[in-house]
């Protein structure tokens, strides 16, 4: 193929996407030369849009037309370069910056009532005193029952702009009539630090599930607790967070480094570099980190994870990361969509890229998990294939590589009987949240006396718990599962779960963690530490 053929689509698409945004309107009576002028790729498209807008037999939304032609370009760069339709930037940009305005209230929608879960502690509904279990039946004289409404327009009938009423009728049961309450809608955090509690009387835990806006404000507050209890070291958790923004990792990274060392570099297409180093102000400085990282944790993740194993602080444990290496920017596209357009590379402070290979198209690059899988990297470090032309050494001498994700100094593999096939099925379907929600709705007094400590250490789910689960996911799925294998790993699920609807604030991953080997490797190293 032809240095011209092979890039033709991608110039073509380039030209293609100018016209769209940046045209304006065309006048038909433009002359036939026009379409040949410098400015005639975006005049053709234009035009042809306009066509199809007065002239075609049937309507035609060319709004869609403008979409499948933007996906198509961005496809042909990288895999991370991605387009942001109107429709999905208000949920994109409030994951981002951490909160939204909102009545806060975790509500399950079941037999097409909005049924609450659990009132966020502090927000407006919890001083209202909405409770779990209520029923919402109406917002400000509008129903919300029905099969009708699906959840985001139930949720579009709670939310409002901040400090506005919103009168609700509830129904709770054991009460004659309806309840009212007046709530007055506020800002409602969507939490990215899930979990900060101590593992041992020296060891400290926070769990990150993404880098927005509001990640370091909530990181510090966790971090600033656990010294406060006596934490001198820190095992940070990052598997599964696909990232969120450079600056908030750099700013966690800045709180276990010293003054003017190295965090990242990034680099443009123009080869300009800019460098980020930490500051005075780290409080973790002289503490000990374990960072723990699996094959999801992406992005800012590995900027954190890279930023100190370069610098020798630390220990990265785990599996090898997923491998990004890309910094994108939110670009506006006049019409309430944007696009996200990678715009350098970044690099640890070593130098290296962890950037992995897209060449063969995103198809093949998103694939990738399961090429480790079937490899067998996931259960064993040696089949982790690196590249030596990509082999780096850190200040102290660690030898570290590049090109694919980080590869952690402590391998940890993957949990099968945690993370069977059958469980994760299960999880990703929602049917322990749900399955919980209706056993806890029989009887919610029923755990009245039992405080959360006293849950967490000592409250065990019952074998009748796990048959009715199993009876009730086979009759929602077409293939028959039985739990005979996994009797104890489905208890520990399902022991999470209500403790995350009871209790909330971290309940789930101190449940959870109990019997994670992730987690015992980390205590292990700890101990050892002494």
């Amino acid at each position: 193929m032809s240095y011209q053929k092979k890039y033709l689509p991608l110039v073509l698409g380039v030209a293609i996407a100018a016209g769209i945004f940046i045209g304006g309107k065309l006048n038909f009576a433009d002359a036939p030369d026009r379409l040949f002028s410098t400015n005639s790729k975006k005049d053709k498209l234009n035009r042809l849009i306009d066509y199809i807008d007065y002239d075609y037999v049937d309507d035609i939304n060319t709004d869609s037309i403008v979409d499948v032609t933007v996906n198509g370009i961005l496809e042909n760069l990288d895999p991370h370069s991605v387009y942001i339709p109107k429709k999905d930037m208000e949920r994109v940009a409030e994951n981002m910056k951490g909160d939204f305005v909102g009545i806060g209230v975790s509500f399950y929608t079941y037999r097409d009532t909005i049924t609450v879960i659990r009132s966020i502690e502090n927000g407006p509904s919890a001083k209202a005193g909405i409770m779990g279990g209520d029923r919402i039946i109406m917002a400000n004289g509008a129903s919300l029952i029905g099969d009708s409404l699906n959840d985001g327009e139930l949720v579009k009938k709670l939310k409002g702009p901040i400090n506005t009423r919103v009168d609700l009728k509830v129904f709770r049961k054991g009460e004659p009539e309806l309840l009212n309450f007046t709530v007055k809608r506020d800002n409602i955090p969507i939490k990215s630090v899930d979990a900060a509690y101590m593992l041992t009387e020296k060891l400290g835990y926070i769990k990150v599930n993404r880098f927005a806006e509001s990640t370091y404000k909530e990181f510090k507050k966790g971090l600033t607790k656990l010294k406060t209890l006596g934490a001198t070291e820190i095992a940070l958790d990052l598997r599964d967070n696909p990232g969120g923004f450079l600056g908030i990792a750099e700013e966690m990274v800045d709180e276990f480094l010293e003054d003017d060392k190295l965090i990242l570099f990034t680099k443009n297409k123009r080869g300009n570099i800019e460098k980020s180093y930490a500051t005075r102000k780290g409080s973790f400085e002289t503490g000990k980190v374990y960072v723990l990282i699996n094959e999801n944790s992406a992005s800012a993740s590995e900027i954190v994870a890279g930023a100190l194993q370069d610098n020798d602080k630390g220990t990265i444990i785990g599996r090898r990361s997923y491998g990004k290496g890309l910094v994108q920017r939110e670009m506006e596209l006049g019409d309430g969509s944007a696009v996200r357009l990678t715009v350098s590379r970044y690099y640890t402070p070593t130098g290296r890229s962890i950037q992995r290979p897209y060449k063969n198209g995103n198809k093949d690059y998103f694939d990738e998990h399961f090429e480790r899988l079937k490899s067998g990297e996931l259960l064993d470090p040696e089949k982790i294939k690196v590249a030596d032309s990509l082999r780096f050494t850190t200040p102290e001498g660690k030898t570290v590589f590049g090109g694919g994700g980080i590869i952690p100094d402590v391998f940890v593999p993957i949990d099968n009987s945690m993370q069977s096939e059958t469980l994760m099925l299960i999880k990703n379907y929602q049917f322990f949240d749900n399955f919980v929600f209706r056993q806890l709705d029989k009887d919610r007094h029923a755990y009245d006396g039992i405080s959360r400590r006293d849950f967490i250490d000592s409250f065990e789910v019952g074998e009748d718990w796990v048959y009715a689960l199993q009876d009730y996911v086979n009759a929602r799925v077409n293939v028959k599962i039985t739990f005979v294998a996994y009797h104890t790993e489905v208890k520990q699920y399902l022991k999470a779960t209500l403790a995350d609807q009871l209790f909330g604030e971290g309940a789930y991953e101190e449940v959870f963690n109990q019997r994670d080997i992730m987690i015992d490797e980390v205590i292990k190293l700890s101990d050892a530490n002494k």
